[in-house]
């Protein structure tokens, strides 16, 4: 069995490591795609990651590729097409901070028929974001593996990753990031997006308002600040750790792939049992799991 199967895109994230002598931006191609993140951050912390998306037949897709497969992320799910791979060009500012510009490619095009139902009901979490829903065959394909998932009695978790960019207006994006909220029972969100999500920027009420959709275990990220959680009615706030930041580029889903790597250790129900006590320590281990991400450029 799979502790941790991944959906979505992997990508190349261009990112600004700097200027030449005369200013000029420079960038390095470095592997990313929110997921992919998650699942290469997991399986580095012990878990039996796979990953199903979509690549270009190009030369980044064949090296996301081998990236997967060199972080032990089982690719069998990553499909080819003939359009390029899919990139973002992430700009990053004095204090670490990133903006996305996406040039949107092959991830898109993953298609319904070409999941593996079979082994979306092998593992014990399914994992995804809001990237894949914006549009395309992907947006079909993400939430019937879902509600796959959610038929075999897998856990799902969910990262709405807003993207201004990729979504015609805020409206639209709100629209169909709150589509699979009935499907999920861990979300882990950032701040903006909770506010988006469910129109209050305080973190009690906001939560609570989740928790009322049926989401079991809501996890805010907060930055520097560490993470706020609502389990089972309780709230409380794990601080964050210092660091020297680099950029903050995949900050959030090594946060996340760090937790869900701890719950699958729990075993197949990795909900099951858990206590308020035992959470604190799996967001305090991945607080110190992004703080290293921060550390260093790239997300992967």
């Amino acid at each position: 069995m799979t502790d941790i199967t991944c959906i979505g895109e992997v990508l190349i994230d261009l990112t600004q490591t700097g200027t030449n002598a005369h200013g000029v931006p420079q960038f390095s191609a470095n592997p990313g795609g929110a997921p992919a993140n998650v699942a290469v951050a997991a399986s580095r912390l012990g878990a039996r990651t796979a990953f199903i998306g979509k690549t270009g037949r190009d030369g980044f897709g064949a090296y996301l590729r081998r990236v997967l497969e060199e972080n032990r992320v089982a690719a069998d799910g990553l499909r080819t097409s003939d359009t390029p791979t899919t990139m973002a060009i992430v700009s990053v500012s004095e204090i670490g901070e990133c903006d996305f510009r996406f040039v949107r490619g092959a991830d898109s095009e993953l298609a319904p028929e070409e999941l593996d139902e079979g082994s979306i009901a092998s593992t014990k979490i399914l994992h995804f974001g809001s990237v894949s829903l914006t549009g395309g065959a992907a947006r079909s394909a993400t939430i019937a593996a879902a509600r796959a998932a959610r038929r075999a009695g897998v856990l799902v978790s969910y990262d709405p990753n807003y993207r201004a960019s990729l979504w015609p207006s805020e409206a639209e994006a709100v629209e169909w990031m709150r589509t699979p909220l009935s499907l999920v029972d861990v979300m882990k969100l950032a701040e903006e997006e909770l506010e988006l999500l469910t129109g209050t920027s305080d973190l009690e009420e906001g939560s609570r308002i989740l928790e009322e959709r049926g989401i079991s275990l809501v996890l805010v990220t907060l930055g520097g600040d560490g993470a706020f959680c609502r389990w089972q009615g309780e709230t409380f706030t794990v601080p964050g750790v210092k660091t020297q930041v680099a950029d903050t580029n995949g900050a959030g889903d090594t946060f996340f792939g760090a937790v869900l790597s701890r719950l699958a250790l729990r075993g197949d129900h990795p909900l099951d049992g858990l206590t308020a006590q035992e959470l604190r320590g799996i967001v305090a281990f991945s607080n110190r799991a992004a703080s290293l991400t921060c550390s260093r450029s790239g997300a992967i």
